[in-house]
């Protein structure tokens, strides 16, 4: 027979762990002696752990970050294995470079390479002295370089064609 204690309820099928009508564990009753079943649980206790540990220095009253004594220097200086996220580098001119170097050639039939390709060739040249001068705040130097070869390969093919159509 087992037992629950909440309710009083007493159940005859041995199978039973906990109470139909409240969830409570069920205790088996032996005689007068009452023991409480166990239940065969292999997993790990629940462990309980301390408070965390502030290590945030953020006065909150006033909804400001603590003052750091060198404002010039960051407080963070990463690590070995930290990623290091710095200023997003500039590639406007050499993005503009290769799609006008794409588009001369796209639209070849119409003497883009005239229209296109120079610009293409000028945007990539000068791309390419922006980032040797200063390759910590520009990049982007391979479509630089295929945005000038584009528009100078365009441009060239141009004017060959259109000395072809004056010879003509």
């Amino acid at each position: 027979m087992k037992k629950c204690l909440r309710c009083g309820r007493t159940y005859a099928d041995e199978t039973l762990n906990f109470c139909l009508s409240d969830g409570e564990p069920l205790v088996l009753q032996k005689g007068f002696v009452e023991t409480q079943t166990r239940f065969a649980d292999d997993s790990p206790p629940t462990l309980m752990m301390d408070q965390p540990r502030v290590t945030n220095p953020i006065d909150w009253a006033s909804g400001s970050p603590a003052q750091w004594p060198n404002q010039s220097i960051s407080p963070i200086t990463p690590q070995f294995g930290m990623a290091a996220y710095g200023q997003p580098q500039n590639t406007t001119l050499p993005t503009f470079s290769l799609v006008l170097g794409i588009g001369s050639l796209v639209f070849a039939c119409c003497f883009a390479g005239i229209w296109l390709g120079v610009p293409a060739a000028i945007f990539g040249f000068v791309a390419m002295r922006n980032i040797e001068r200063d390759p910590n705040r520009y990049s982007g130097r391979g479509m630089a370089i295929g945005g000038m070869v584009v528009g100078i390969v365009t441009f060239l093919g141009t004017v060959f064609f259109i000395l072809l159509m004056g010879l003509s």
